[in-house]
C-alpha cells in the first residue's frame, strides 16, 4: 500500500515551507514520492513554489481550487486514484488553509482508495506568533485541523521570543479543547525546522492521527477569499512596498498572505509575503501573477493599490 500524509495548517502558516523539508527527507531516503497540492483560489501558485522538488523521484500534482465542496471532493478522489496507479512509495497532500480534514478521511474510506492507501501521518502547521485576536472562523479552522493531527509543528519560532512561542502553544491547546471538547494530546514541536534531524522526520512521518468530534461550521459560507492580479509590470522595490501596504492597511480587510511572481529584467522573482516578512527571491520559472489571500477582503481598495502602480 502507498503511505499517504496530510499537511494541514491555516492560511500563511508555512505549510509549503515545511513540505519542502519533509519531501526532501523522503527523497534522501530514496523514496519515490508524489505531492498533491491545492492552493486557495483559482490559480495554484504553491505548485510553482514547489517546482524545485520536481524530478525523477518526485512528481507534483494539483487539485484545482475555486470550486464547490462536492466538486473538490470529486477532483481530490480522481487525483488520488491516478496517483495510486503511479508506483509511489509515499504521497504528501497539502490542501488549502480552509480544508475540512474529514474530507481526507472520508475519501480514503472509499473504494478503491481504501485498498491502495494507508495513512502515515496527519500534520498541522501553526504559527509560533499566533495571535489571540483571531476571528471566530479563523479559530474554528485552526482548532478543527489541530484536533486531528498526529503531530503539530509551530512555524517561524526563530522569529519570535520563546515566551510568545509558549503562549501560542497554550492558546492552541485552549481553543482546541474549547471547540472539540477534549485536550490536545499530540506532540507539539516548537524547535526551528532547521534543527530537525532525520530521526525527527522519521518520528513525524509515523505519528499517525487523531479524530475528534466537533460541530461543523463555515461550510460553504466562508468570509475568506482570494484575489489575483495578472501581468503586473512591477519592480521588486514596488512589489515590496505594495505587499507591506496591503498587509498593514486595515481598509483592505485582513490580508493574510501575498504570493506569486513578477518578471523583472528577464528574471522571475518569487514573492512570499505575510505579517512576518516580505520575501522576494529569484526563481528559474514563474508565471506573472500575484495572489492576495485574506478575510473580508475589500476588492475596490486593493484594486486601487494595484492601479496606482
Amino acid at each position: 500500500m502507498i503511505t499517504i500524509d496530510l499537511i494541514t495548517g491555516f492560511l500563511g502558516s508555512g505549510k509549503t515551507t515545511f513540505l519542502k523539508r519533509y519531501a526532501d527527507y523522503f527523497l534522501r531516503q530514496g523514496q519515490h514520492i508524489g505531492l498533491l497540492v491545492n492552493d486557495y483560489g483559482a490559480v495554484n501558485v504553491d505548485r510553482m513554489l514547489l517546482q524545485e522538488l520536481q524530478g525523477d523521484y518526485c512528481d507534483i500534482e494539483t487539485v484545482a481550487g475555486a470550486c464547490d465542496a462536492d466538486c473538490h471532493r470529486r477532483r481530490f478522489k480522481t487525483k488520488l486514484i491516478a496517483m495510486g496507479m503511479s508506483g509511489y512509495d509515499r504521497v504528501l497532500v497539502e490542501p488549502s488553509g480552509l480544508f475540512d480534514t474529514d474530507e481526507f478521511f472520508d475519501t480514503l474510506r472509499e473504494a478503491p482508495l481504501d485498498d491502495w492507501y494507508r495513512i502515515g501521518a496527519v500534520l498541522t502547521i501553526a504559527e509560533a506568533g499566533l495571535s489571540e485576536e483571531l476571528s471566530e472562523e479563523s479559530v474554528y479552522w485552526l482548532a478543527s485541523q489541530a484536533s486531528q493531527a498526529g503531530t503539530i509543528l509551530l512555524s517561524k519560532t526563530q522569529l519570535v521570543p520563546p515566551e510568545r512561542t509558549a503562549a501560542a502553544e497554550a492558546y492552541l491547546r485552549t481553543v482546541t479543547e474549547t471547540f472539540c471538547g477534549r485536550p490536545l494530546t499530540c506532540p507539539v514541536i516548537t524547535r526551528p525546522w532547521t534543527e530537525l534531524t532525520d530521526a525527527d522526520f522519521a518520528s513525524i512521518a509515523n505519528s499517525g492521527f487523531r479524530q475528534a468530534d466537533f460541530i461543523k461550521r463555515y461550510q460553504g459560507h466562508s468570509s475568506y477569499g482570494s484575489l489575483y492580479y495578472m501581468n503586473q509590470t512591477l519592480t521588486s522595490q514596488q512589489l515590496r512596498a505594495l505587499a507591506e501596504a496591503l498587509l498593514t492597511d486595515a481598509a483592505c480587510g485582513h490580508v493574510c498572505r501575498i504570493k506569486g511572481y513578477i518578471r523583472e529584467q528577464d528574471t522571475w522573482i518569487a514573492c512570499n509575503a505575510d505579517s512576518y516578512a516580505v520575501t522576494l527571491e529569484p526563481a528559474e520559472q514563474g508565471q506573472n501573477i500575484l495572489l492576495v489571500i485574506g478575510e473580508s477582503l475589500q476588492k475596490p481598495v486593493i484594486d486601487r493599490y494595484f492601479q496606482a502602480l
